[in-house]
């Protein structure tokens, strides 16, 4: 039997995720985004080496992701290439240069801290999901006034237009992700 590629198992893995609601909003639960169910190992190594081969990583210096469920992808990418990591979390430190980003998500909002990123340095930014926008949007525009150079931002999973309206309404930002799905009839489907 050949052993499936890395696009395969995330695919694979994200057929069949639970779903639930939000209010109105239909949220999937899949190991990448939310921690269960249980990953399997080689659905993060999958991610990460989708990842891995994608980025030019002569042009990066740090490896940027948002608390909390990029941090295994953070943490899987930043060993596979050696280069530095720095989360931006969700509560406050008080370092000298801490920077406060209001975002919002499609169903909550929130704050988070940016620390240790500093003007000129080129940054890979890898998360879990994209669905509005709304927590990815609030940290480029901040990163980009901080004097960051946004050289690549790579999202596990694309769910609803989110990356969509940022790709039209920011072309400057290198924004893709890995795979795209949409909820139809209560069900995840892989869109291509």
């Amino acid at each position: 039997m050949k052993p499936m590629n890395p696009l395969s198992i995330l695919h694979e893995s994200l057929r069949g995720s639970p779903i639930i609601w939000k209010g109105e909003y239909p949220y999937f639960i899949h190991p990448i985004s939310d921690g269960i169910p249980r990953m399997e190992a080689k659905v993060l190594r999958a991610t990460r080496d989708l990842i891995v081969e994608s980025v030019e990583w002569s042009k990066i210096d740090l490896i940027v992701t948002v608390e909390a469920m990029g941090l295994p992808l953070l943490a899987a990418v930043g060993d596979a290439t050696g280069k530095p990591t720095v989360v931006i979390r969700k509560r406050p430190y008080g370092m000298e240069g801490e920077i406060r980003v209001d975002v919002a998500t499609g169903y909550s909002k929130s704050t988070v801290y940016i620390n240790d990123i500093k003007p000129g340095e080129r940054i890979l930014i890898v998360d879990d999901v994209i669905s509005t926008g709304g927590t990815l949007e609030p940290l480029l525009d901040t990163l980009e006034k901080m004097g960051v150079i946004l050289q690549d931002i790579v999202i596990a999973i694309e769910k609803g237009e989110g990356l969509k309206r940022l790709n039209r309404e920011r072309p400057n930002w290198p924004i893709r992700s890995l795979a795209r799905i949409d909820i139809i009839d209560g069900k995840v489907e892989i869109v291509d």
